[in-house]
């Protein structure tokens, strides 16, 4: 399995527009290939850490791209800096 995570800083307008559309963020995320699991976490400094679990790396490559996709439409007008991004092939596993 591969996990893929994404910080956001400084970016409680996309905090509170993900809370606000939860169920399209859960229908887009789920929706790639070989998805297993999606978590969303609020941050200290105002920001927000995603980790997208799929069987393999095509399906985080595709979260990130339709991560970027629904910030880019849903987001304009407001600034949201690019993730810092994190990812790799699991080795524990349970």
């Amino acid at each position: 399995m591969y996990i893929v995570v994404r910080r956001y800083t400084g970016a409680s307008a996309l905090v509170d527009a993900m809370v606000r559309r939860e169920q399209e963020v859960r229908d887009l995320i789920s929706g790639v290939p070989g998805f297993r699991a999606y978590y969303a976490a609020r941050t200290g400094d105002s920001g927000v850490v995603t980790v997208t679990v799929c069987d393999s790396k095509q399906g985080t490559d595709e979260s990130v791209r339709v991560a970027a996709d629904w910030i880019r439409t849903n987001m304009s007008g407001v600034s949201v800096s690019p993730p810092e991004i994190s990812e790799g092939e699991t080795y524990i596993n349970f």
